[in-house]
């Protein structure tokens, strides 16, 4: 009896110690260490004595702490050892403040030796890559096309890239690539042999001394990224970030881009400079236990069926709102990614991605594929996309690829992107696209259904269209549990309160019949759609209170709308330094439209998934601001996406 009694003494003692343990840590002082280009590893990490990389401070710090950086370039790949335990507990990675720390991917290379006039070469021992050796991984994955056979590493000077080569010749005798905008930056060509020993790198810097410029070769495949899964809550914050030798991110692949989350929760990455990624800028992606390049290993039957076995797999490791997902990406410059500035998937669920400037986005073209665009998200589960200025994308400049449910795009500025401005790929909805500028030729592509669009200035064309091939999941409201599988019919879209500008015939590079400048599809596999209608091949589209002008067309069977051919708003795209400005003249037809103000009532519920349009914490959505934050009249707000008390030429600051 005496013997029980004792040990269960000492049970509730260890108990004891175990909780008094977990508070004493939980109430750890928060600890800052210092990293400097002057400083060593040996050093206690102190202001005075700082560590030398930031590697190395990762392995030290734990939740609460900071790692605040110096001056100075480093040339290293972070691998956080830990992550904070909550929110309110997380371990920050800064920039000092009024500081230029840069983290780059590359190394410099010198020694280089003069072959003839412009061309130039150097030979590196396979040593000098460690594990990775950048010039012999060629860029590759599921839905990638590389067709010039580039390596994932890329060669710069003066911090401009390259053109890598498949031969020699090439580089001898270059020609400009015509898939490039950059014609004349095309002429700077490099080309690389690697044997077992060595790798040689030759190049034509044209009239530039490689010794003398600085001249930079991008080995690792990312700059931050946690190899372990569940590494939570870090900030990351105030960097230059570049020149990293990221791999191809398909979505049934390992993503990690320059700065890569790895099936997480809680990252904050914010005010950063990020450019010249061979691949992506940014990954909120999956992990490799889920499926790495499927298809491509396995392509005896289709990428759909095997992204939706990935998706199986991913829910039974843990993909849902506890453990993953519920970033903020805000305040970065994102630009000269060759993939992707930004994207993800399962893992930017419930993320908030805001006020980033993306641009010169896969613009050498050396490769192309079905994953490019400034944002590229699949399962954008009650995603907000707020306040993005995205530009020069040589594809999509947002693309929404399968799962965008409960996803809202609002106050977005697109131009100058190739493709469309907005990409929706077999969604079921709810999805929401408010209060955007849409200005490139080709403003939206929809193959998707349940989508709302309302408030928006759309100057370019707009195609629909079914996918009556493919089955992809919809899920229960706010949540990745799947509720079914379905194709795309299209329709069950709402279209309120937009400005059309027509551009005129020329911009319509689709068949079919014009409503503002949306195309309907007359193929086979894409309905003629028309509103209120339940035609046995797609479901009915909403359309009421929108304004077409120019050659802009209004729907038949659209009740409430102003249609005026003759007038021009004459909208022009100021770009003034680092502000950006949108001018256009109006007239008294915007005040004369019978409009609503656009609440999750009047949008009603989806077809399929049978969800509302409301707010990702599940309350009822009312737009009643603008694209400037402006209040918007309850009654007969103005079309497009300001609310405009005055006609007459505007000139508004947008960014």
């Amino acid at each position: 009896m005496k013997l029980r009694i004792f040990f269960c003494g000492l049970l509730v003692l260890s108990i004891f110690c175990a909780i008094a343990q977990t508070k004493q840590t939980n109430n750890k002082l928060a600890k800052e260490y210092h990293v400097s280009v002057t400083g060593n590893d040996t050093n206690e990490g102190s202001v005075g004595k700082p560590f030398r990389t930031i590697n190395y401070a990762a392995q030290q710090a734990v939740a609460g702490d900071t790692i605040t950086v110096h001056t100075g370039t480093y040339r290293e790949w972070v691998n956080p050892k830990n992550g904070g335990s909550s929110d309110a507990r997380r371990i920050v990675y800064r920039a000092a403040p009024g500081e230029k720390a840069a983290i780059k991917g590359s190394e410099i290379i010198t020694g280089w030796k003069q072959v003839q006039k412009g061309i130039w070469k150097v030979s590196l021992p396979n040593s000098f890559f460690g594990a990775y050796n950048a010039c012999n991984d060629l860029v590759y994955g599921d839905w990638c096309d590389n067709f010039s056979k580039v390596h994932t590493a890329d060669l710069f000077i003066n911090g401009k890239s390259l053109y890598e080569t498949d031969s020699l010749e090439k580089v001898t005798k270059p020609v400009p690539f015509e898939k490039t905008r950059d014609k004349e930056g095309s002429l700077y060509t490099w080309h690389c042999k690697v044997n077992a020993d060595s790798t040689t790198i030759f190049a034509n810097f044209q009239s530039l001394n490689p010794n003398k410029a600085l001249t930079e070769l991008s080995i690792r495949k990312t700059v931050f990224y946690p190899e372990k899964t569940g590494i939570n809550y870090l900030t990351i914050q105030g960097f230059d970030i570049s020149q990293a030798a990221t791999q191809w991110a398909a979505p049934t692949a390992e993503q990690i881009g320059m700065i890569a989350t790895h099936w997480n929760k809680g990252w904050i990455i914010e005010n950063n400079i990020i450019h010249d990624s061979k691949s992506s800028g940014i990954t909120l992606g999956k992990e490799k236990g889920t499926g790495h390049n499927v298809w491509s290993n396995d392509p005896s039957y289709d990428g759909s069926l095997h992204y939706i076995e990935v998706t199986f797999r991913a829910l039974r490791n843990g993909w849902n709102k506890e453990n993953i997902g519920s970033h903020i990406v805000r305040n970065n410059t994102i630009y000269n990614c060759e993939q992707t500035g930004i994207c993800g998937s399962f893992g930017a669920a419930f993320s908030t991605i805001q006020h980033n400037h993306i641009y010169n986005i896969h613009q050498k073209k050396q490769f192309t594929g079905a994953e490019l665009a400034g944002i590229k998200l699949h399962a954008a589960i009650d995603v907000v996309l707020d306040n993005n200025r995205i530009h020069d994308v040589g594809a999509f400049g947002y693309w929404m690829d399968w799962m965008a449910q409960g996803t809202r795009l609002t106050k977005n500025v697109l131009y100058r992107n190739d493709w469309q401005d907005m990409f929706f790929e077999v969604n079921h909805g709810p999805f929401l696209v408010d209060n955007n500028i849409m200005l490139s030729n080709q403003s939206i592509a929809t193959q998707s259904e349940g989508g709302a669009f309302v408030h928006n200035l759309i100057t370019g064309s707009m195609i629909i269209w079914s996918d009556p091939n493919r089955f992809t999941p919809y899920h229960l409201p706010h949540s990745t549990e799947i509720a079914g599988m379905a194709t795309v019919a299209a329709g069950d879209d709402r279209y309120y309160n937009n400005i059309f500008l027509g551009k005129g015939a020329d911009s319509v590079k689709y068949r079919g019949q014009k409503f503002g400048m949306l195309v309907y599809n007359k193929d086979s596999t894409s309905p003629k759609v028309k509103s209120h209608m339940n035609l046995s091949d797609h479901w009915p589209i909403w359309i009421n209170h929108n304004v077409y002008y120019n050659e802009a067309l209004p729907w038949s069977e659209e009740k409430e709308y102003v249609q005026k051919k003759q007038f021009n708003p004459d909208i022009q795209l100021m770009e003034e330094g680092d502000k950006v400005y949108l001018q256009f003249t109006t007239d008294e037809s915007l005040s004369k439209l019978n409009t609503q103000q656009i609440t999750t009532a009047l949008l009603g519920k989806t077809k399929l998934p049978k969800a509302f349009y409301e707010n990702p914490d599940g309350t009822a959505l009312r737009i009643d601001t603008d694209f400037l934050g402006n209040k918007r009249a309850t009654e007969h707000p103005s079309p497009g996406p300001f609310e405009i008390k005055q006609s007459g030429k505007q000139k508004i600051k947008v960014w």
